[in-house]
């Protein structure tokens, strides 16, 4: 169904749910910043503290393929994609603006990769790939790198002709929007699995947490919404 019908079905334009998308995500990172600094000791990637590196992982994680990054092209989830509602100009800017705000969040993502990498090093432990959240998030970035590499191929440099940017188009927007939910999902196995490392049951820190939860899946929720409106 073309962007217009779903408007005129949905009854509401993309506008406030970008509005909304923005304000949660907001609330995301200053719930997970009083999380980290308040109850986890802050975070560092140079610190003996473990709990500092994954604290960093967390945070890197959140800025990096949720809050900063979306995935495709014409869409609207993540800010990365909202740039494509939201920034004025020619359209050449804006893949521009596009393409800066996913490396930006695929170096976020690399630096919590390498948070993850450097704690599980110095706890002198294996890769965990025991879990689900282990699973989800390393082919979630994998996948990641994946799509920036081909929509830059094809949409950037060298380029692609015409023919195959539309055939690739689609696609491109579709894994995008796989991305982006498969990195909501990692995140919230990711606060599930913390919650049995910590052993948190009931007081401050677990509310605090569990509403940075909730922020980040209702983030996912309107980035989505954006997705079919026009």
């Amino acid at each position: 169904m073309a962007a217009g019908k779903n408007g005129a079905r949905y009854r509401i334009s993309a506008a406030p749910a970008i509005v909304v998308a923005q304000l949660l995500s907001v609330a995301a990172i200053v719930l997970m910043l009083v999380w980290i600094l308040r109850f986890r000791g802050g975070l560092s990637l140079k610190s003996n503290d473990l709990r500092r590196l994954l604290n960093a992982h967390h945070f890197f994680m959140l800025l990096g393929p949720i809050i900063c990054v979306g995935q495709v092209l014409l869409s609207c989830g993540g800010l990365a994609i909202m740039a494509f509602k939201t920034i004025p100009g020619r359209r050449r800017v804006r893949k521009l603006v596009h393409m800066f705000l996913n490396l930006v969040g695929l170096v976020l993502g690399v630096l919590g990769f390498f948070a993850i990498f450097t704690f599980l090093k110095k706890e002198g432990t294996i890769l965990d790939l025991d879990s689900l959240h282990s699973w989800v998030g390393f082919g979630t970035m994998c996948l990641y790198a994946i799509q920036f590499l081909l929509g830059f191929t094809f949409f950037l440099f060298p380029g692609a002709t015409l023919m195959m940017r539309a055939i690739m188009k689609p696609w491109h927007f579709f894994f995008g929007l796989v991305i982006f939910i498969l990195a909501i999902i990692s995140s919230a196995t990711g606060i599930v699995r913390r919650f049995s490392l910590i052993g948190l049951h009931r007081g401050s820190e677990t509310l605090v947490l569990n509403f940075t939860g909730i922020a980040i899946i209702l983030y996912g929720i309107t980035v989505i919404l954006s997705v079919i409106l026009p």
